[in-house]
């Protein structure tokens, strides 16, 4: 089992600044993942060109099955309001997404409310600003793998100090309602030290991610429930491989029984 965690930065090239659909399909493909948690991921954007980025790695991933999780309408850092219903999508979105080769089971959505301030955070070509923290979405699928059924769950939790945690937290609790073993993909915007101490979850790997393309800092990780995670066998390998896009790099975690 290949699992891999990906924050897109909405597809976006940090050589010049462009969202190529082929550039995302290339780095997307190269991850050869079986399940792929995506983060900061656009659809209808015209940042992104109105592409739909979770169909975009469906596809280079040989992927049968995938979905797009909003978490706001609009454009984040500029204008946008918290995702409410499906009537909002015929306007751009952007949230999370999984993208597996094996069948899903069963699909849950969990809303993880914003940090009630606004913290300074850096915007390319902007420079420091204070942002109003988007709402989070936490995207769990149940999924029909060859050793049997498996949660694999995604997430991008906040950027504001502590509201990380409580986000992880919640994100937790709703995960251990599905069946076991469980993993959660995603940007925590946490270190993995904070990760599994606030989670009471097993880090499967400890690799800089961040920022890509010389990652100092670990923001993005696979974590396993120990209750049952023995079940998904051993580490064989883990990687942040250069993407091409994006300011973080892919984490790809390999695993066997």
């Amino acid at each position: 089992m290949r699992l891999a965690t990906f924050n897109l930065l909405h597809g976006r090239s940090l050589s010049d600044g462009t969202v190529h659909a082929e550039r995302v399909a290339s780095a997307v493909a190269g991850l050869d993942a079986d399940v792929l948690g995506l983060q900061e991921v656009d659809r209808a954007q015209p940042r992104s060109g109105l592409l739909d980025l979770t169909a975009i790695a469906a596809r280079a991933s040989g992927a049968p099955v995938h979905r797009f999780a909003a978490a706001v309408v609009g454009t984040p850092g500029e204008r946008w309001q918290p995702w409410r219903s499906d009537d909002d999508n015929a306007h751009p979105l952007y949230g999370i997404a999984l993208v597996s080769r094996w069948p899903v089971l069963r699909w849950q959505i969990t809303q993880l409310p914003a940090a009630p301030v606004r913290s300074p955070v850096w915007v390319p070509d902007r420079g420091l600003v204070l942002l109003r923290d988007e709402p989070r979405v936490l995207l769990a699928a149940v999924v029909e793998a060859p050793g049997g059924p498996v949660t694999v769950a995604t997430t991008h939790l906040s950027f504001v100090p502590g509201w990380n945690v409580r986000q992880l937290r919640a994100a937790v609790r709703a995960l251990r309602a599905l069946p076991a073993p469980r993993v959660l993909l995603g940007d925590l915007n946490l270190p993995a030290g904070p990760a599994r101490a606030f989670s009471g979850w097993r880090p499967l790997a400890r690799v800089a991610t961040y920022p890509s393309p010389s990652p100092r800092a670990q923001l993005d990780h696979v974590l396993v429930d120990p209750r049952g995670g023995a079940a998904l066998g051993r580490v064989v390998s883990a990687a942040a491989p250069a993407a091409g896009i994006s300011d973080h790099r892919p984490l790809v975690v390999e695993l066997s029984r």
